[in-house]
């Protein structure tokens, strides 16, 4: 895959988002995950495997979030693995929605961006349309692998 040079980028999307494209968050194996998935882009090559282990207060305790491709999937699915740290599965849910409607234009209820800290500054990404599936798919895993735990709870 090609990669974009340096200097486009900032121009592009940023510090903070280069930041965790260049040095991404929680890369590292969890070692018996209470959730589990992996999503993989064909048009475009980006691929994502999350783990996620949930403490006896069903909080996320530990996160592995490792994603290859461009530099918005890495830093979405970095930024993402720092909020997700002490929040329940309904907590992430909301989340997730938050981003999706954040990512879509959507009106945003007063204070709800401020939930997805850092991930903010993935608004850029908007006014890149075909990026957008870029920033997304980290939560479409997350959303996978929630379902999924979910459905073996019962």
């Amino acid at each position: 895959m090609s990669q974009i040079p340096d200097v486009q980028l900032e121009g592009l999307y940023g510090d903070l988002i280069l930041e965790h494209y260049r040095k991404p968050h929680n890369r590292r194996p969890v070692a018996e995950p209470d959730l589990e998935a992996h999503e993989f882009n064909p048009f475009c090559g980006d691929r994502v495997d999350l783990q996620l282990k949930l403490d006896k207060q069903s909080r996320v305790s530990e996160i592995n979030a490792d994603s290859d491709g461009c530099s918005i999937i890495q830093a979405s699915t970095s930024m993402l693995s720092d909020l997700l740290k002490g929040k329940t599965l309904e907590e992430i849910t909301g989340l997730a929605a938050t981003f999706r409607s954040m990512m879509g234009g959507k009106d945003m209820p007063p204070g709800s961006l401020e939930t997805l800290g850092e991930l903010d500054a993935l608004q850029v990404v908007r006014s890149y349309p075909v990026r957008i599936k870029c920033a997304l798919l980290p939560w479409t895993a997350l959303e996978v692998a929630i379902q999924e735990y979910r459905e073996r709870a019962g």
